[in-house]
């Protein structure tokens, strides 16, 4: 294949895509030839593995594993510099390609307009996640005792996941702040049937031993969906008021992001609080 600069007739509709996906807030993932063969060369993928692949950096078998591993990138929230042969190959160092992945910012999901929830709401922007409280209950979920929150949804939880749980990914976390079964276990059932990274509940043991006779009941005995349930919520550090709390559970997101060991409520035995 004939090595050739990208041109700006080439390059113009690669940039007028990632224009276009950054306006809408749609997460995208831009791939650059930055030396060897190529240089300049660019490729953009969406999340949708089913959406073709725009641009080329100048071999189709570097297209295919490329926009795999942007895909990957995107899905992680991370940009990187990636080295291949001239095919794609691994462990070869003929084409370096700067990765970048333009990703929305993380969602937290707080079900429950309940006194921890402001100041979870609060942590978690510190943090830059995009906050959303829900709350069936509109005299509680007001935007007057939320202001901190991107929205504040008047609605059941299962509702609302089922309009953006398809958008919900490893970067994204739901908390599940209320004791009522009729919020909760909706909730949890819910937020396990998305991709979302971090399922947070709270409440005593005595308590989440009783959700998860509720959880049985509605079908959901599978350990590996019950394994992803941060329940007690939070990293055992004798959080007490609610901004420790929220602290605890941003902390316990963190570690499992990262995944770091940290002494998280789940893996404890007595009472949470001392």
């Amino acid at each position: 294949m004939t090595d050739r600069s990208p041109t700006a007739a080439t390059a113009l509709p690669v940039w007028s895509a990632l224009r276009d996906a950054l306006r809408a807030g749609h997460p995208v993932a831009l791939a650059t030839v930055v030396d060897g063969r190529g240089v300049g060369h660019k490729l953009l993928v969406g999340a949708d593995p089913n959406d073709a692949p725009l641009g080329t950096l100048g071999d189709a078998d570097l297209d295919r594993v490329v926009g795999r591993d942007l895909r990957a990138e995107l899905a992680a929230g991370h940009t990187s510099v990636r080295h291949y042969g001239r095919q794609g190959q691994a462990n070869q160092t003929d084409v370096e390609v700067f990765l970048e992945a333009f990703a929305p910012p993380p969602r937290m999901l707080i079900f429950g307009a309940v006194d921890f929830t402001a100041a979870l709401a609060r942590v978690a922007k510190v943090l830059g996640y995009r906050v959303t409280v829900c709350d069936a209950r509109e005299v509680f979920a007001t935007r007057a005792r939320f202001p901190m929150a991107d929205e504040v949804v008047v609605d059941w939880p299962h509702r609302l996941l089922a309009s953006v749980g398809s958008h919900l990914g490893p970067a994204d976390a739901v908390c599940v702040l209320t004791h009522d079964p009729k919020f909760d276990v909706p909730a949890i059932v819910g937020a396990l049937a998305t991709g979302v990274g971090y399922i947070g509940v709270m409440g005593s043991r005595h308590t989440h031993e009783r959700r998860l006779e509720r959880l049985a009941e509605e079908g959901v005995t599978d350990p590996a969906d019950l394994g992803r349930l941060m329940a007690p919520i939070g990293l055992d550090i004798g959080a007490r008021t609610p901004e420790e709390t929220a602290i605890a559970v941003c902390a316990e997101i963190i570690a499992l992001r990262t995944g770091r060991r940290a002494p998280s409520l789940r893996d404890g035995t007595g009472p949470i609080h001392a």
